[in-house]
């Protein structure tokens, strides 16, 4: 039993370590992926669109971000998590939101733990995707006033934005690949 522990103990500090370790190159195209990705977001929300038009930046993206520029071989930043998790996530969350208008405390929980369901089901786990759910409830009321619009934009034309330049900045250096292709 002792030994068996002791293994364990060995191999999750190997998993836990072996994940961490991210060469000094890697930074950098981590640093230029996210800043191209959420500054292209940005700058079409700022200079496209006018007060009172879309909002396209939305603070889940910052954890995609983290994840597909920052993390390319986890299976939770592939391309087909990432543009599901979001969808599913973001229906969830605009359809408790007009159900449950009333109570942020209700909506909020439900939103989260349902996307997580919805997610874990269609094996599309991307966990920005609980706060894509959460922001459809506790956003400000330009975005609940989006309604089943707030899928489309921002969650989705964001998404893809995300994933344009993950696909471009990812597949630049050598050593990394987006989506993560294992080899046999």
């Amino acid at each position: 039993m002792k030994q068996k522990i002791k293994r364990s103990y060995r191999v999750a500090k190997y998993v836990v370590y072996r994940q961490t370790i991210v060469e000094p190159e890697d930074h950098i195209w981590t640093f230029i992926g996210a800043f191209l990705g959420i500054g292209i977001i940005g700058f079409i929300q700022s200079r496209l669109f006018t007060e009172q038009d879309f909002v396209f930046l939305i603070g889940s993206f910052g954890a995609s971000a983290v994840l597909i520029f920052g993390a390319t071989n986890s299976p939770l930043a592939q391309p087909r998590n990432l543009i599901f998790g979001h969808f599913i996530s973001a229906i969830v969350g605009v359809c408790v939101y007009k159900l449950i208008p009333g109570e942020l405390w209700l909506s909020s929980a439900l939103s989260v733990s349902l996307s997580i369901v919805a997610m874990q089901i269609t094996k599309t786990m991307h966990p920005p995707g609980g706060a894509t759910a959460l922001i459809a409830n506790i956003g400000s009321e330009k975005i609940k006033a989006l309604g089943f619009y707030y899928i489309l934009s921002p969650v989705m034309s964001g998404v893809l934005i995300l994933l344009i330049v993950a696909l471009i900045v990812n597949n630049i250096p050598k050593n990394r690949n987006y989506p993560y292709k294992k080899l046999f």
